[in-house]
Order: structure tokens, then sequence, then C-alpha cells
């Protein structure tokens, strides 16, 4: 009976000191926004609580569960039998979708952590109009400045095209200007001169690489001439890139057995370089093959290297001279490794990597 008067005394001592802690109470936990728009931009509510406990309720902390959530709490001491407020503002920009958020509420009351929640459903903005020509070229607009080819045989022709429209009040002209040296494999046009007011347009751009025997990666490019001015300016400028290919699919079993073959040394080793030198080197390149083999291009992949080649045909048995130069000029000493590309008829090869080293001092 003893322990049984004991036990009842402490628990009625924990009430009593209960009663003297802070006590926060909410009239609500939960807010529903309903729908809300998102280019409206936040929302806000209150949740409104009161201590009733019979000391001063302070709120320690109040942390939203994520940063689109952000509350406002007071930070005095809430007196016996006064309210305070808990200002919850949720930021709708790009959360589309419906949404629940928690706030966590701390503080030195008999229950010391509490939660409210926001929720709703965010309507999205309506999408912007997206402009179908972005690329201006002063009063022509163009949905895009860049034609990519691709990898392209060179026995076949292609045509891509750009379309422009008028997006001005009033007429404008529209001319193309070829740049020098590439006429003979690129050929352009634009099928509308004078475009008119919501008018629209294309450049038409053909590649024939058969007619200008190019191989390997290429770049060209087209000025737009609008209303009469000729701007020699990027802005102005329709590039065009391709890789050419050699088509060896039409050869026969003997045009293999019989075809030219490259034999180069893969790696050149130029040696130590006085820093301001220039170095220069000749390497063998033979046609091991029957067939005459015939050297497309060398590709300086670099600029800090140059190459040039004595002969572009070789019968079999022939050799030519690959002249390698390195000017250091400008260099930094120190370990340098660049690449050539040599490209020709040989099936097996047509484009075979040289790799040249040296030490500039």
């Amino acid at each position: 009976m003893k322990k049984l008067f004991v036990s009842m005394a402490m628990a009625l001592t924990a009430v009593a000191m209960m009663a003297q802690q802070a006590v926060i109470t909410f009239e609500r936990h939960e807010h529903d926004f309903g729908k809300i728009n998102e280019a409206d931009g936040k929302v806000t509510t209150i949740f409104t609580f009161k201590n009733e406990g019979m000391e001063p309720l302070v709120l320690s902390n109040v942390r939203a569960s994520c940063g689109c959530t952000t509350p406002k709490w007071p930070r005095q001491p809430i007196e016996p039998g006064q309210t305070g407020e808990i200002t919850v503002t949720y930021n709708p920009n790009g959360r589309p979708g419906r949404f629940t958020k928690t706030v966590t509420i701390t503080s030195n009351a008999t229950e010391p952590t509490t939660r409210v929640t926001i929720k709703g459903e965010v309507i999205p903005k309506p999408a912007k109009p997206v402009d179908k020509y972005p690329v201006k070229m002063g009063e022509l607009s163009l949905k895009n400045k860049e034609i990519v080819f691709g990898k392209v045989n060179d026995q076949e022709a292609k045509t891509q095209e750009i379309e422009y429209t008028n997006q001005t009040d009033h007429e404008i002209t529209v001319e193309i200007l070829a740049a020098k040296g590439q006429e003979k494999y690129l050929d352009a046009i634009v099928t509308l001169a004078n475009v008119k007011p919501n008018e629209t347009g294309k450049i038409q751009v053909a590649l024939t690489p058969q007619d200008g025997h190019i191989y390997g990666p290429f770049e060209g490019s087209f000025l737009i001439v609008v209303n009469g001015k000729n701007e020699q300016t990027d802005e102005f400028k329709i590039i065009v890139r391709g890789d050419v290919e050699e088509d060896f699919s039409k050869l026969t079993a003997d045009d293999k057995r019989n075809a030219p073959i490259l034999d180069i040394a893969a790696t050149v080793n130029m040696g130590k370089i006085a820093a301001g030198k220039v170095a220069k080197r000749q390497i063998n390149l033979t046609n091991v093959g029957n067939n005459p083999l015939k050297i497309r291009r060398v590709m300086e992949n670099a600029k800090d290297i140059h190459a040039t080649v004595s002969k572009t045909e070789l019968k079999n048995g022939k050799t030519a001279q690959l002249k390698i130069e390195i000017p250091t000029a400008g260099m930094q000493p120190g370990a340098y490794s660049r690449q050539l590309t040599i490209i020709t008829n040989d099936p097996e090869k047509p484009r075979f990597n040289v790799t040249v080293n040296w030490t500039v001092e």
C-alpha cells in the first residue's frame, strides 16, 4: 500500500510540473491551398497557435521539409494565454503538380516537437511560344545557321536546306554569296529573294564531292546578304560541314587483290629541338600494292606541325617522301606529340595516322 501511495504521489507531482510548463496548441495543423497557378507566384498561409501552459513558450526552431517552403515565426517568448503566428510561404515556380510539405516546430512546450502541413496542386504556367526562327541575320530570321552533312561517300551528291522567314512588317531581300575555292563541290541558292512579311524561303545547299575531289573533313561557308548589305561577319555566315569518304563498295575480288597498299612508319621521332629552331625530316611513303596508290590528302591535325608529300600518285614499288616540318617558335620546353592523317585509296587503311614526337629544349 505504501508503494502505491508513493507512485501516486510521483504521478501527481509530474502532472503538476507539466501544468507549469508551456503548452502549445494550434487552431489547425493543415492547410490546403487547393489549385494554384504557377504563374501567380508564391502563396502564403498563417498557422495560429496559443500558449495554454503556465510558463512562457519559446520556439527554438521552425524548419520546412524543403527549400520551396519558407516559415517565419516569433523569436520572442509567448506568454501564457497569449497567441502567436507561424507564416508559411510556398514557391510553386518550376514545381507543377501536387505537393505536400511539412513544417516542424521545436519548442520548450510539453510536446517539444509538433508539425503543421501545407498541400495543394500547382497548375503549370502556359508554355511560351517557341521561336521557330531563333537565328537573326539583320532583318532575316532563320531556323539555324549550320548545315552538317555528316559522312558522305565521294560518289554521292547530297542536298540540305535552311528555312528562313521575314518577321518584320515590310519586304526584305535575300542573296547568298559563296566563299572562294569551294565552288566545285558546294553550291547554294535561295528559293525566295524578295520576302514579304510572314513569307518563308529556303537556303538550299548542294554537296557534290566528286566534282571537287575532296576527301576527309571539310568546312565551307556562305555569306547571306540582307537588303543589299554585304556584312563580312560571322553573324551573316552559313557554315557547312561534312566528312567525305572514298567509296570502296564496288570493288571486285580482283580489285581488292590488286589494290594499292600504303607502307609508312606509324611513328616518327623528331628528337630534341632547340627552342626557336625549325626541325625538318623526311620519311618514305611506299606503294607495296599493284595498282597505283593515290595520296588524296595529308591532314595536319595541329597548327604546330606542317607536312607535304613529294608525289600524289605512286605506281607499284614506288616511293615518295613525306616532308615534316616543326617550327618551335613560341613553344614551351617539353615533350610534344602530334598526329598526321594520310588519306589514300588504299581500301584497307584509307586513313592512316602517323604520330610525330619531339622535345623542345
